[in-house]
């Protein structure tokens, strides 16, 4: 019998050739696939993708032959592909559901295992747990087709998903005035799947793409991983400025997630860009429609929420819960900490090149510098302020969260605790408006502490707080 495979916040991620193999691919699949026949979807289409770390084209290959062994077709892409490609691609397909084999933004030792619904975004948490309820204990349990045998029988169709995905974006958001505006862009995809789409976009433009890191290389040098946080952005930051770029656009491992560099070289936190993000939505392009956030991000979106008279839906951390509730209210955006943001009119799953595109036409828009786009941010909301510690954890988990909710601190960082909120991890509010939580993560052994405060001076002291809460100190 071999180990349960657990999914997390984004499916199920492992160490590759320690558990993360082969056997386990085709177990994880043989889950999906009986998951789908028991949905009735028998003979339906099922889009699987990969990204660039080490071996991924051949895991994905693997998925797709115990895809055909079930009864079910799958529609393979050509090449690495980003994130929210495959998922634009499985109601473009008329496709049931997606495969995407990736650890998006975990460390180079790691590859990861992705599903998605019929309309390209995340499933939700009962659906993963029946998923996880199929996958049989034993590959000796897994039906299989060979590769060669169900190309030939039309089971497996290789395809490429890109040109159709390109043409939708480009009815999102126009892309001429940014093509006219002479912009000098860095673009960093991080070794990834984000690889070559700004240069094509913009290719005879006035507006000039830098692209760094653009070759294939799992073991993703000058970073710890492709997550477009620091200190993984820093010679991007630093390439900004030597370039003399207006702006740095990052995508993460599987281009899902975006980043963001002023003209300065100083990183744009990820709460601020979807909080610029929202009001480019809001003021620029005049929408109107419910914002769907998680708990970890910005109270700068409930602000803006108040001054545009729009709902804002609060969920728990991971796209397997801001996805159904964008379906569910009809939302204009929604997002997460991580950097992930979606989009009515696309696909109810992160986008991090449509991201850059929208930032890039803020830009153009206001004709603002990326730090000046900030500041007119904080003019409408007042300034805020973010960081975060991640810290491997020992012990038992239970124990240490039962000692989380004993603590009671009366303040963190010398500002009141006025509220706690246990939906997902223990967020604790404070007398500013501003916050702490404390959470494990769901794709690895790790302990995350976030704060966001209207008082700068604070942040350190939040977060050590923080710690001593957690019991790390």
């Amino acid at each position: 019998m071999l180990e349960k495979i657990k999914f997390g916040t984004d499916g199920w991620r492992g160490v590759i050739a320690k558990d993360y193999t082969f056997a386990n691919v085709r177990r994880c699949t043989q889950g999906f696939a009986s998951y789908l026949l028991d949905h009735g979807k028998k003979d339906e289409w099922v889009v699987v993708g990969y990204d660039k770390r080490f071996h991924s084209e051949n895991f994905a290959v693997a998925a797709a032959e115990v895809l055909a062994g079930n009864g079910l077709r799958a529609y393979l892409t050509e090449s690495a592909t980003p994130t929210p490609v495959i998922s634009f691609s499985v109601p473009r397909k008329q496709a049931v559901a997606a495969v995407n084999i990736t650890a998006s933004h975990n460390p180079p030792t790691d590859n990861g295992y992705k599903v998605r619904n019929q309309f390209g975004g995340a499933i939700d948490p009962d659906g993963l747990k029946e998923i996880e309820a199929h996958i049989p204990g034993d590959e000796a349990q897994v039906l299989s087709q060979p590769y060669a045998e169900a190309a030939a029988q039309q089971k497996i169709v290789r395809f490429d998903p890109v040109p159709e995905y390109l043409d939708h974006i480009q009815t999102l958001v126009d892309l001429g005035p940014i093509r006219d505006a002479g912009l000098k862009v860095l673009v960093d995809p991080m070794w990834g799947n984000g690889v070559g789409f700004f240069p094509h976009l913009f290719s005879g433009a006035r507006t000039q793409i830098v692209e760094i890191h653009s070759e294939r290389n799992p073991l993703f040098p000058e970073m710890k991983r492709p997550e477009p946080i620091r200190p993984n952005i820093d010679a991007g930051l630093l390439a900004t400025v030597q370039t003399g770029s207006d702006v740095l656009i990052i995508t993460d491992g599987d281009a899902d997630r975006v980043g963001l560099g002023d003209e300065q070289g100083n990183f744009i936190d990820q709460l601020r860009a979807y909080a610029l993000i929202a009001f480019y939505l809001l003021e620029v392009r005049g929408f109107r429609g419910p914002i769907v956030k998680t708990l970890s991000t910005t109270t700068m979106l409930d602000k803006l929420g108040r001054i545009y008279d729009v709902p804002v839906y609060h969920t728990g951390v991971g796209f397997k819960y801001v996805a159904p509730k964008m379906l569910e209210t009809d939302a204009m955006v929604g997002g997460e900490e991580s950097g992930g943001y979606a989009y009515h009119g696309h696909v109810p799953e992160r986008d991090g090149i449509l991201s850059g595109l929208f930032f890039l036409d803020m830009m153009v828009k206001f004709g603002k510098k990326p730090s000046e786009l900030v500041d007119l941010l904080f003019s409408k909301v007042g300034a805020h302020y973010y960081d975060r510690i991640d810290t491997p954890f020992q012990g038992d988990r239970a124990a240490r969260e039962q000692a989380i909710l004993s603590a009671h601190p009366e303040t963190l960082g010398g500002l009141k605790v006025t509220g706690l909120n246990t939906l997902d991890g223990y967020k604790f509010s404070l007398e500013d408006g501003g916050w702490m939580l404390i959470r494990f993560s769901g794709t690895e052994p790790i302990l995350r502490i976030y704060t966001e405060t209207t008082r700068q001076d604070c942040v350190a002291g939040i977060l050590e707080d923080g710690l001593r809460v957690a019991g790390i100190k």
